[in-house]
């Protein structure tokens, strides 16, 4: 009877036991998905400035939500295109408006940007690992074969992973070995555009425009290429978003030294109503604030 009992006692605290450890992760899971999940309050927003000052918070909260479930997907997948965003919105547009007055302060911003982006791209492709074990180290070895086994649900991930490092890259030009990955990011990026070609309203479409006029190697005549991207990216978003003008003006225009064209672009980003389309209005202000500040360097951008 004894022996009954403390076998009966032990199988019921054991029961407790586990079912706990999985009340917890479920808890915990559910509040991941409740982040991951979170980013069209975000991207809503009418106040830059108060997301910019948000944001870190945000992120921080997900890295602690992580560490408890480290293969959570779509916290992966929020942290690498939040970290991407902040990077970019928050820091590298930063540095170069203070440049002029403060060169060293915006050293000192790019150098933080490298390392969110670098951030942003680990949680990338720690993702892409748990999706497809090995992904990262196949990528290096044959980038052909860990391609092909993605899916067109691992775009989004696949996509701000990509443009993460590519952003990493363009401010570590003096980095021969982070550039030499440059091959890596074109891959990627393609392999996202054959999987999904009309993703987000053209962003992968508008990353080439960009990507196009620096090509190393590129088929056919690089402005021609951009140009294509460009009016695909303005058809999928109906011409409202702000980053596809702003894209096209700073690669285009200023590669053709056409000032007309620049101002026209700037100008028709400038004239989208933000309040037109609520879950684009936040990336629309940023790009805004890009186009303001490109129309007052016109003599940097044309003799």
């Amino acid at each position: 009877m004894k022996s009954t009992w403390s076998i009966g006692v032990a199988c019921l605290l054991s029961s407790l036991i586990v079912n706990g450890c999985s009340v917890k992760k479920l808890a915990v899971n559910q509040l991941g998905d409740a982040l991951s999940g979170g980013g069209d309050v975000f991207a809503s927003d009418n106040d830059p400035e108060l997301v910019g000052d948000a944001l870190p918070f945000s992120l921080k909260l997900m890295e602690s939500v992580l560490a408890e479930t480290p293969e959570h997907v779509g916290l992966l997948t929020s942290l690498t295109s939040g970290f991407t965003q902040y990077a970019y919105g928050w820091v590298q547009l930063d540095a170069d408006e203070i440049e002029d007055e403060d060169y060293d302060r915006a050293v000192e911003l790019r150098e933080r940007a490298i390392k969110l982006y670098e951030r942003a791209m680990g949680y990338g492709m720690r993702g892409l690992d748990v999706r497809h074990a090995g992904f990262s180290d196949q990528l290096r070895e044959d980038e052909e074969a860990a391609l092909g086994r993605l899916r067109p649900d691992e775009v989004e991930l696949l996509y701000w992973t990509g443009l993460a490092w590519a952003g990493a890259i363009s401010l570590s030009l003096d980095n021969m070995d982070l550039v030499g990955d440059l091959a890596y990011v074109e891959a990627m990026m393609e392999r996202a555009l054959e999987l999904d070609p009309d993703f987000d309203d053209g962003a992968i479409q508008t990353f080439f425009v960009t990507y196009e006029v620096s090509r190393m190697n590129a088929e056919g005549d690089p402005i021609e290429n951009a140009t294509r991207y460009y009016h695909r990216a303005l058809e999928l978003s109906d011409g409202q978003l702000a980053s596809v003008y702003v894209a096209y003006a700073e690669a285009v225009a200023v590669e053709t030294q056409n000032k007309e064209l620049f101002v026209s672009l700037l100008n028709q980003a400038l004239e989208i109503d933000v309040d037109q389309h609520p879950s684009t209005r936040l990336s629309n202000l940023i790009y805004q604030r890009r186009a303001e500040w490109l129309l007052n360097r016109l003599e940097w951008y044309f003799l």
